[in-house]
């Protein structure tokens, strides 16, 4: 019987002795495979995108600095990509870097935008996320809720008190309310109401000489406020013995009877340690808005605080002006 020769001569196919050990290298230059992409991920990378910082992005995702570093590093594994440049003073993007971030602001647009919708199908449960200026929440808010929680007890409010202007889009609130109408595209805003504003200082405060006045008003950041205006008109170069972002300190400040400053109404008018002071009546009226994305506006627990809020302001109408003939009189010295 005829055997057929092998396919490969033997020199070009060497037997492998049997006591030899066979050893598999793995090639180090390729790829390691992807896991799946996580959105956190994602998120993360976007907020270090944005504040070229790991502590900035860390403080605006309420998480530790070295959860964000991870979490970049995950994505970057992920896709096998140099997303940031680590420079001594922050994080910058790189080319690759600079166009996923531009797909991934895509990304979170379409995931607020789910997130909106599933307010709309919810019922009077669940959280609603409330902005507002820290002394109208604090003052105002606050104070009078009660009677209101008991037409809504499965809603749960959280407010925020901030004089900066929240991202509903973003949804860092549901609803906001401002002390001007809202520029951004695509809100919906309602007029509540106006606030009026006067002179307030400590009881007996103002039967000191007029030209011995000292005043209280807002630092440099918040100097262009109209009643922050009106007041510097007032002093006419008197001296402002304290400045101040933060209106709760003025009004401290003037209980304490440090000085003369200007206040809403709403604030000094009921309140035993201060007096309005003789002057001339305050112009200014700030329009008090309650604004929300429109997606929201569905949410039946969104629009029950809605409609609440409303009418609060509504049924405090009076408290946030003088009545006529107490404006400026200094009635209570």
């Amino acid at each position: 019987m005829n055997i057929a020769p092998p396919a490969y001569p033997d020199e070009n196919c060497p037997t492998i002795p049997n006591k030899h050990t066979i050893i598999v290298q793995k090639n180090t230059n390729s790829p390691a495979p992807s896991r799946d992409l996580q959105w956190d991920d994602v998120r993360h990378f976007l907020e270090l995108a944005r504040q070229g910082s790991l502590s900035g992005a860390a403080r605006r995702l309420g998480v530790e600095h070295s959860t964000v570093a991870r979490r970049v590093e995950a994505l970057e594994l992920s896709l096998n990509l140099r997303l940031f440049d680590r420079l001594p003073r922050g994080w910058q993007l790189t080319p690759e870097g600079e166009t996923l971030a531009a797909q991934a602001r895509r990304l979170e647009d379409e995931a607020l935008a789910f997130s909106r919708a599933a307010l709309g199908v919810s019922a009077l449960q669940g959280t609603v996320r409330l902005s507002a200026p820290p002394v109208v929440a604090s003052h105002f808010l606050v104070p009078r809720l009660a009677p209101l929680r008991r037409h809504w007890p499965g809603i749960d409010l959280e407010i925020v008190g901030e004089s900066r202007e929240a991202n509903l889009a973003r949804g860092e609130a549901d609803l906001a309310l401002r002390l001007s109408r809202p520029n951004a595209p695509g809100l919906v805003a309602r007029s509540l109401g106006e606030m009026g504003y006067g002179l307030y200082a400590a009881p007996g405060y103002s039967q000191r000489p007029a030209e011995e006045w000292e005043f209280l008003g807002y630092d440099e950041s918040l100097r262009q406020v109209p009643q922050q205006q009106w007041l510097e008109a007032v002093a006419a170069g008197r001296r402002f013995i304290l400045r101040s972002n933060d209106l709760a300190a003025l009004y401290q400040g003037a209980r304490a009877g440090l000085g003369v400053t200007v206040l809403p109404h709403f604030l000094g008018r009921h309140d035993p340690a201060l007096a309005v002071v003789e002057g001339p009546p305050c112009p200014v009226q700030r329009q008090l808005w309650l604004v929300m994305h429109p997606d929201v506006r569905r949410s039946p627990r969104v629009r029950a605080v809605a409609d609440a809020l409303a009418q609060l302001v509504q049924e405090a109408e009076a408290l946030f002006s003088l009545p006529t003939g107490t404006e400026e009189t200094g009635s209570r010295d």
